[in-house]
């Protein structure tokens, strides 16, 4: 009896498996694509490609500093991933919310943030108090616990697409 109730709950749930990666999107949208647009922002001074001085400091701390924050002086391979570092950090977070090319777009997010950690850890040098640890039942790390959840959101997309009301659902019916 009670297997029984567990078993068509569990049925229920799985048709509505749709909704997961839509919740995801949601959360998000709500919670981290303003984070990645106004970090994107602060990288440019005009549009198309007038990189602030503060994208390349903020990408390539020390390589910048050892130039003395003169960005003529920085490589072209150093203005060409800035540019589309800032450029991903735009579209990768707007294709999510909308649903297009989810999958793709949460895969080159998670690559995003574990980018953006290395150069956190390495390029700035954030202490352990920011950077945090695993299983110390403070969930207040910047880096360790708050970036493992939004890699695992991301891996929801990944994993599950875009789910109901979005583009890529638009797209598969074609």
């Amino acid at each position: 009896m009670i297997v029984d109730v567990y078993l068509k709950g569990i049925a229920w749930l799985d048709r509505q498996a749709g909704l997961l990666p839509l919740a995801t999107r949601l959360v998000f949208a709500g919670v981290l694509a303003g984070y990645f647009l106004a970090s994107a922002g602060t990288k440019l001074d005009s549009f198309p490609f007038g990189l602030s001085l503060g994208a390349y400091a903020q990408i390539y701390p020390r390589a910048f500093e050892a130039v003395e924050y003169d960005a003529s002086a920085m490589a072209l391979w150093h203005k060409i991933v800035v540019i589309s570092g800032t450029y991903a950090e735009y579209i990768l977070p707007i294709a999510i919310v909308i649903g297009l090319f989810t999958r793709l777009a949460a895969l080159g997010m998670i690559g995003f943030v574990l980018v953006q950690t290395a150069t956190d850890i390495w390029g700035h040098k954030v202490g352990v108090d920011t950077i945090g640890v695993w299983f110390d039942r403070d969930p207040a790390a910047l880096i360790a616990d708050q970036r493992a959840l939004w890699l695992v959101l991301l891996l929801v997309l990944v994993f599950r697409g875009a789910g109901a009301l979005s583009i890529d659902r638009l797209l598969a019916r074609r």
